[in-house]
């Protein structure tokens, strides 16, 4: 970091969605970071996520929804939920000019790749440090020290953990205690849009639901492309690495029996990755002294609700607002950004973890109970305060 540079010197760790984000909303908010990712480039493995308007509306505050929208799909029809042995529909929202009028936002969905590229859009280019691993963080009352894989350190105002589940930084401030075994491994594929079939092209989150498992598949990449990703038992597989993989045979043999524009899919995918779903109880607290976390190093959730890069965005957002508002008092800044999100992110992790079971309940009464309720609600409507949240007016009030 130059000496010439005015207020506090910060340090992201982590060129991630969350990573990027802090980055852009400190740069708008006049201040200077730099970001220390391990990587030798900016990339984002994983496939497609869901934007919803609570992180549309900061997207478009941030100024990359230009660049954003080149590749992302605006949904006409979200949590369409269908039955696994025939398609039936359970429930389905409309989203098209509904979701505008409720939230001020469509919801979209996008590669994580596109979004990474539209939140580098909103980083100065000579922020980012690529190829630099971090390997230790040590707080003292004043400052804090980073300490990096080719031997360099350096002393930094404030630090930023957006290093992702296995965070560094987080092992700096909390006591590490190991994740719990979920039970559940998730498949994921992409497959050319011209190679998939025509129901799957449509503008539709659709989530099939059956005994054990669930289905999930909507278009990206501009509509180029369809992403998919399923959940069943995971046995004795507890990997947890997003370049893991595992076989078509094995993919389909999860999904056998069910309908066959699901088995269509998965025969239509290539090789499928593969990583185990781990649990890790919310944080209280993650911010000590100078040093704070956010997205997954802070609240790690299932992506059942489909919100952990928004949840990231919207950190980022509060963090960038609170450290402006108090630049010469870090401490009392990190600590605001905090509470502000704590309770919102942990709830978040709670639902998103129950959502888990009442996806995959086998067939009966219970399943009969919860397929009737879902054709009574509009998940629209039920999930406001999710979608209808402003992270940064909620720190002003």
């Amino acid at each position: 970091m130059s000496d010439l540079v005015r207020g506090p010197r910060i340090a992201i760790i982590g060129g991630g969605i969350g990573g990027l984000a802090a980055a852009g909303f400190l740069y708008r908010a006049g201040l200077t970071a730099t970001v220390y990712e391990q990587a030798p480039a900016l990339t984002e493995v994983g496939a497609g996520l869901v934007v919803a308007p609570n992180a549309a509306r900061l997207l478009r505050r941030l100024g990359v929804m230009e660049p954003f929208l080149r590749l992302a799909v605006p949904l006409e029809w979200g949590w369409e939920f269908r039955r696994w042995t025939d398609g039936s529909v359970l429930s389905v929202e409309q989203l098209s000019g509904v979701c505008e009028r409720l939230y001020g936002e469509q919801t979209y969905t996008v590669h994580r790749a596109d979004l990474l590229d539209s939140l580098r859009a909103a980083v100065p280019a000579e922020w980012i440090r690529l190829g630099t691993k971090c390997t230790a963080v040590h707080v003292d009352p004043d400052s804090a020290f980073l300490r990096f894989a080719d031997g360099s350190s350096i002393e930094a105002d404030i630090v930023i953990g957006a290093d992702g589940v296995h965070s560094v930084v987080r092992a700096a401030l909390a006591e590490p205690t190991p994740p719990e075994y979920s039970g559940i491994c998730a498949f994921r594929t992409t497959l050319p849009a011209h190679t998939a079939p025509a129901f799957a092209r449509r503008p539709a989150q659709t989530l099939w639901l059956g005994p054990g498992r669930h289905f999930v598949h909507y278009p990206i990449a501009g509509g180029q492309a369809v992403n998919v990703v399923a959940f069943a038992p995971a046995g004795d597989y507890t990997d947890e690495s997003w370049s893991a993989t595992a076989t078509t045979e094995e993919f389909h043999a999860e999904f056998a029996g069910w309908d066959r524009r699901v088995t269509d899919l998965i025969a239509a995918g290539g090789t499928p990755g593969r990583w185990a779903l781990l649990d890790r109880a919310p944080l209280r607290h993650w911010s000590r002294g100078r040093v704070t976390l956010l997205g997954d190093a802070a609240h790690p959730m299932f992506p059942f609700f489909a919100q952990g890069a928004a949840q990231s965005i919207e950190d980022a957002a509060v963090l960038a607002r609170s450290l402006a508002e108090s630049p010469d008092a870090p401490e009392q800044a990190l600590k605001r950004y905090e509470s502000a999100r704590v309770d919102r992110t942990t709830r978040l992790q709670q639902v998103s973890r129950a959502r888990r079971d009442i996806n995959h309940l086998p067939d009966g009464p219970e399943q009969q109970a919860r397929d009737t309720a879902l054709a009574a609600s509009d998940p629209l409507v039920s999930n406001g305060w999710i979608y209808g949240h402003d992270a940064e007016e909620a720190l002003a009030s």
